[in-house]
């Protein structure tokens, strides 16, 4: 559940539980803790499981684990809950019960690998986690804990075995991505990373960057994301709100003009990259007015994918302690930011139709474009492979594509 962190080291659990030789049927569930209702669905799922698996042993972990242990430790259909530290160690799947320790003390990251993607195309390598900010809706750092940064060479070794081993796109990913290095020995940046990725696995074909915060993205990462083109042209920003005064009371770290200026420069250097963002509607104090430059915002960075949920306040936040606005109006706002965004999304999508693009064949009969688009695909298509696919239309948010 959650980000794509949990994605890479879902794969890490996967090799230790493989080690481990369990002989109960095994169900691990990696929890996030985004907001309140990431943590509701998380117990209904554990619920659900354990309906649905009466015999076998659940074990509950990830960042709502780590945040509030004794919730699941108390929960019947729960056998162990690991932290998320712990869980990436191989001798906490040989145990039972709560192994959750103080995630503020870990110093460092992706101590170990696992040896491929088995359930993906695509691969994942966790360059950096934790964070050092303190926003104020954020409960993610008390999960994660301090922000810490995987030596280059680790991830460069990673980043080769993944495409040795048949991965032909391979996703950078962390907590705060572009937080890149300041702990670690010359304090490299996110930007000398990629490059240093591009230079020394020349038979990396496609490079993509997960969510990152644009005002911490350094210049070499701009020049590589504006011009190198086996760096994906797809970028996820970490908006939050376009009003000033509102990202001033989350405690961001950029103002609106900032994400705007960062947007127009990189379009212009390369106008095919498509800019998805997150989005808080209804943050507390949020006016009419406010909300309506968060929508103005969608038009002015060109956000074409739009990750947009109603504030959720989360105890132990400062915004949980600030005057709330009454849950309609925020589920209001949000559908209308989702719905700005769907249109945005549905019109460049119609501009797609009729054009050629090489993809990576997922799973399921589906794939991305470049850009990320989501794309339904023909019967046949082999997973893992490049294919070349013709764009025919669109539905329910997603490309329909034949062979070219």
């Amino acid at each position: 559940m959650g980000c794509r962190l949990n994605i890479h080291e879902g794969e890490i659990m996967r090799a230790h539980l493989n080690a481990a030789r369990s002989n109960r049927e095994q169900v691990v569930v990696n929890s996030c803790a985004v907001t309140n209702e990431a943590v509701r669905q998380t117990r209904q799922t554990v619920r659900r499981l354990r309906r649905e698996r009466p015999d076998a042993e659940i074990t509950v972990t990830g960042c709502a684990a780590q945040i509030d242990p004794d919730m699941f430790r108390a929960m019947a259909e729960v056998d162990r809950v690991l932290g998320n530290a712990e869980k990436l160690k191989p001798e906490s799947w040989t145990e039972t019960g709560t192994r959750v320790g103080d995630i503020m003390r870990v110093r460092e990251t992706a101590p170990h690998i696992a040896p491929a993607m088995e359930a993906r195309v695509r691969g994942f390598v966790e360059v950096q986690n934790g964070c050092d900010h303190r926003c104020t809706f954020c409960i993610i750092p008390y999960g994660r804990g301090n922000a810490r940064s995987v030596p280059a060479g680790l991830v460069i070794d990673r980043v080769r075995a993944l495409v040795e081993a048949g991965h032909p796109e391979v996703v950078l990913t962390g907590v705060d991505l572009t937080s890149y290095g300041p702990d670690l020995p010359g304090a490299p940046t996110l930007g000398s990373l990629v490059g240093r990725i591009l230079k020394h696995v020349p038979e990396l074909p496609r490079l993509r960057l997960s969510s990152i915060d644009s005002i911490e993205a350094d210049e070499e990462l701009i020049e590589l994301i504006s011009g190198e083109p086996r760096v994906m042209p797809h970028l996820h920003l970490s908006l939050q709100a376009g009003d000033d005064m509102i990202l001033k009371r989350m405690k961001r770290r950029h103002s609106r003009a900032d994400a705007i200026r960062f947007v127009e420069r990189v379009k212009a250097a390369r106008p095919e990259i498509a800019i998805g963002a997150d989005l808080i509607a209804g943050f507390p104090t949020e006016t009419e007015d406010m909300h309506e430059n968060s929508l103005r915002l969608l038009d002015e960075c060109d956000v074409v994918f739009g990750h947009i949920f109603p504030f959720s306040p989360r105890e132990g936040t400062p915004a949980a302690r600030m005057p709330q606005l009454p849950g309609e109006i925020r589920k209001t706002r949000a559908k209308a930011l989702r719905d700005r965004a769907a249109t945005r999304r549905n019109a460049w999508y119609d501009a797609l139709k009729g054009t050629r693009h090489s993809l990576l064949a997922e799973r399921g009969g589906k794939g991305h474009l470049d850009s990320f688009a989501p794309v339904r695909l023909w019967d046949g298509a082999v997973p893992g492979e490049m294919i070349t696919a013709h764009v025919t239309g669109h539905e329910a948010g997603t490309l329909i594509a034949e062979p070219a």
